[in-house]
């Protein structure tokens, strides 16, 4: 077996991303030989280019900080209309704003929250962690030591995004008036 393969089954097996520093630490370990990063990316490249060329529904993708085999979006609508879930369950305009809240200040507190949205969030917070959008990240330093949330990989692949720095920039975000005369916020 070759090194790509011995990747690819790994990766297939794989739950969450895996990332390239995992691989070479494996890898080193298994074999009782150093691994270079630039070798396994170069791997990992060529099973990525073999996948895209090819007619297999399924790829080698880049997200959460690591790789991960996911079916191709081509065969989205056929997936899901087989699993019947027509469309991806929608979060509330509260859960969005609060995932925002925490997915561009985490770690945060559930009081940094609801200062920032102006509302009790609870409920909302209890929801994303049930869906696995947000997790605990610790306590806080401040008195009475509040808990701590930030995103999860889940988080990373609900939003089809490699890691945080490809959220939108703030400064991105413009305000604009609509027709009736109210504003709102869009992203260029």
């Amino acid at each position: 077996m070759n090194i790509r393969t011995q990747i690819e089954a790994i990766l297939f097996s794989a739950e969450q991303p895996i990332t390239i520093e995992e691989l070479t630490d494996f890898f080193t370990k298994y074999y009782g030989v150093e691994y270079q990063h630039d070798d396994l990316i170069a791997f990992m490249e060529e099973a990525i280019s073999f996948y895209d060329k090819s007619e297999i529904p399924f790829t080698v993708i880049q997200i959460g900080g690591g790789y991960l085999f996911k079916s191709k979006s081509d065969f989205h609508p056929l997936i899901s209309s087989f699993l019947q879930r027509n469309s991806i369950k929608r979060l509330t305009v509260a859960a969005l704003e609060t995932l925002a809240v925490i997915a561009y200040k985490q770690p945060v507190t559930k009081t940094e929250i609801e200062l920032i949205r102006g509302v009790n969030c609870d409920y909302t917070v209890q929801k994303l962690m049930e869906k696995e959008l947000i997790e605990l990240k610790g306590r806080s330093e401040e008195v009475g030591r509040p808990l701590l949330y930030g995103t999860t990989y889940f988080f990373l692949d609900y939003f089809g995004i490699n890691n945080l720095d490809e959220l939108p920039k703030l400064k991105e975000f413009i305000e604009i008036e609509n027709q009736i005369g109210e504003k709102e916020n869009i992203i260029r």
